[in-house]
C-alpha cells in the first residue's frame, strides 16, 4: 500500500453525521450488536453517548438505508419483511409529530398520565387522515380525545396492525433523544417509564412496534421498569457497542468506499468484496470473516502505521494502543473519536513527517488522540453540562491520585457548591443524579459514566480520552491538551 495514497485517504475520513442528519447508505457499517438492534422486535436500544443511537434513529428514516439493512448481505433479514417508520420523538423539534419539552412539562403539570401522552403520540402517527383524532389541533386536545375514546383508539391500533399484516410490513415508531424531553430527572424518568409501558402494550400486536433509543444512564431499571411485564421489553434489549475489531471494520468500510476504494479493496486481499447496488451506487462491505480476525486486521493496519508506537515494542502497538487510549473505563470507544484520531494523525503526518515511510507516524497518532479527546470532551459536555464544573477544576493534576486530593481541589474551587447552586437555579440541565449525596454522589455519577475509575487501592484514575481533554497529566501518558 502506497504510504502517501493511504495518508491522503485517511486525511478525508468522515467525522460521522451531525445530530439527526440522515446518513447515506455509504456511511452505514453494521457492527454485530447494531444488526441485532435493527430487529423490529427489539424495542429498547441502549448505548453511551456517541454509540450510534441517533445515527440509527435517522438512518431508519431513509428508504435506501432500510433497503440496505434488508439485504441478506448485511442485515441477515432483521428488517425482512420490509418496514415503514414514523417518529414519535427525536432530536429535532417537530410539533406536528410529537410534543416538545415545554409542552410535555405543561402536560405533566396538568396531571396527564405519561403512558397516555405517548399513546396519543402513537395514535396521531398512525391515524388515517379521516380519523376524528385528526381534527384536534393541539396536543392537549389530542390527548383529551385519546383519554375519552379508549375503545376507538384500541380499534385504531388493531386496524393499523391488520393493514400492516396485509401488506407484509412492520410499522416502527422511533423514539430518540429522550434527554430532551425534560430538564428534570424525575420528569424524564416518568416519561420514559410511560413509554416503556406503551412498548409492553405493543407486544400484543404483530406488526406495530416501538423502537426506543436510550442512553445507558437513562435505562435505570428501578426507575423505568418497576411495573408488570417490563421484563418482556428489557429481556430483548440490545446495547450498541464498538469493540476494537468493529472500529477497524468501520475504518475499512470508509476506505473501500472512499476516493481510493479500488486500491484499498485490493489491499485487503479479497478478490471480491461483497457489494450492493443502492440508488445506482455500488457499495462494498467488509466481510465478517475479516472483522472477526484480529490478527489479520492487525497485520493490515500495521502496514499503514508500522508495528510500534515508538522505536520499539515497549511503547505499545498501534492496533491496540489507539482504542485503549480512546476508551472510557469500560473500554468503550466512540466511533467518531476513532475516525477523528486517525484523520488528524494523517494530517499531522503530512505536515510534520511528509517523507515518513508509513502513512501514519507514531507521534502524529498521539496528536490525533489529543484532538479526538478534545472532541470527545465537547460531546460529553453537550449531554452532561455539569461535568465541566466537576472536571474543569482538576486541570494540572496527575492521575491516578487519591480521591481526597480531588475533593480538596473541588473545595478550593467551590465546585460542589456551584453544582448545587446551578441545579437549584435551573442553570444546569439534568444535574448529577446523586448531587444530594455530596462529593461521594458526584464520584458515583462519574464512575457510572465511565469517567472515573476506582482502582483496587481506592485511588481514582481517569481514561486518557477524558484526562487529555481536561488537561490532567499521567506519568508516561499522552500529554494533556494545553
Amino acid at each position: 500500500m502506497d504510504a502517501v495514497l493511504a495518508r491522503d485517504s485517511l486525511a478525508v475520513l468522515p467525522e460521522g453525521t451531525s445530530d439527526g442528519e440522515v446518513p447515506t447508505p455509504a456511511q452505514v457499517h453494521f457492527p454485530a450488536s447494531h444488526r441485532k438492534a435493527m430487529d423490529p422486535n427489539v424495542m429498547l436500544v441502549t448505548g453511551m453517548r456517541g454509540a450510534g443511537k441517533t445515527f440509527w434513529w435517522a438512518a431508519l428514516q431513509n428508504d435506501a438505508v432500510r433497503r440496505l439493512i434488508q439485504m441478506p448481505l448485511t442485515g441477515q433479514g432483521f428488517l425482512t419483511p420490509p418496514s415503514k417508520v414514523a417518529t414519535g420523538f427525536g432530536i429535532r423539534p417537530e410539533p406536528d409529530r410529537y410534543p416538545d419539552k415545554d409542552v410535555l412539562k405543561a402536560l405533566l403539570s396538568q396531571g396527564r398520565d405519561p403512558r397516555t401522552i405517548w399513546r396519543s403520540v402513537l395514535a396521531w402517527q398512525t391515524a388515517p387522515k379521516d380519523h376524528p383524532l385528526r381534527s384536534e389541533g393541539t396536543w392537549p386536545a389530542r390527548i383529551g380525545y385519546v383519554e375519552g375514546n379508549s375503545e376507538s383508539i384500541a380499534r385504531l391500533f388493531l386496524d393499523v396492525d391488520a393493514k400492516c399484516g396485509q401488506a407484509g410490513e412492520f410499522l416502527i415508531v422511533l423514539f430518540d433523544a429522550l434527554d430532551r424531553c425534560s430538564d428534570d430527572w424525575r420528569d424524564m424518568y416518568r416519561l420514559i417509564r410511560g413509554l416503556m409501558q406503551l412498548a409492553v402494550d405493543m407486544r400484543s400486536y404483530r406488526w406495530l412496534r416501538l423502537k426506543i433509543f436510550l442512553r445507558t444512564d437513562q435505562a435505570d431499571e428501578d426507575r423505568i421498569a418497576d411495573f408488570p411485564d417490563a421484563s418482556k421489553v428489557l429481556s430483548s434489549s440490545v446495547e450498541l457497542r464498538w469493540p476494537g475489531r468493529e472500529l477497524y471494520g468501520l475504518l475499512w468500510h470508509c476506505l473501500i468506499n472512499g476516493p481510493a476504494g479500488d486500491r484499498f479493496r485490493d489491499f485487503l486481499a479479497q478478490e471480491r468484496l461483497p457489494a450492493a447496488e443502492i440508488a445506482g451506487q455500488s457499495l462494498y462491505h467488509v466481510p465478517r470473516t475479516l472483522i472477526s480476525d484480529d490478527d489479520a486486521q492487525r497485520r493490515k493496519f500495521h502496514v499503514i502505521t508500522g508495528p510500534w508506537m515508538g522505536q520499539n515494542a515497549k511503547r505499545g502497538f498501534p492496533y491496540t494502543w489507539i482504542p485503549n487510549h480512546l476508551g472510557d473505563t469500560r473500554g468503550q470507544v466512540s466511533p467518531r473519536s476513532f475516525l477523528v484520531a486517525l484523520r488528524e494523525a494523517a494530517l499531522d503526518t503530512a505536515e510534520r513527517h511528509p517523507e515518513h515511510e508509513r502513512a501514519l507516524h507514531f507521534e502524529s497518532i498521539k496528536r490525533g488522540v489529543q484532538k479526538a479527546s478534545r472532541i470527545r470532551v465537547a460531546e460529553i459536555r453537550e449531554d452532561y453540562p455539569w461535568m465541566h464544573r466537576a472536571l474543569g477544576p482538576l486541570a494540572g493534576m496527575t492521575v491516578p491520585c487519591r480521591f481526597e486530593e480531588i475533593v480538596e481541589r473541588w473545595a478550593q474551587e467551590r465546585s460542589l457548591e456551584r453544582l448545587i447552586e446551578g441545579a437549584e437555579q435551573d442553570e444546569i440541565k439534568l444535574p448529577p443524579r446523586h448531587v444530594d449525596h455530596g462529593v461521594t454522589g458526584i464520584r458515583q455519577d462519574l464512575e457510572s459514566l465511565g469517567v472515573f475509575q476506582r482502582l483496587y487501592d481506592g485511588r481514582v484514575n481517569i481514561p486518557d480520552v477524558f484526562r487529555v481533554g481536561y488537561g490532567l497529566g499521567r506519568k508516561g501518558g499522552v500529554k494533556p491538551v494545553q
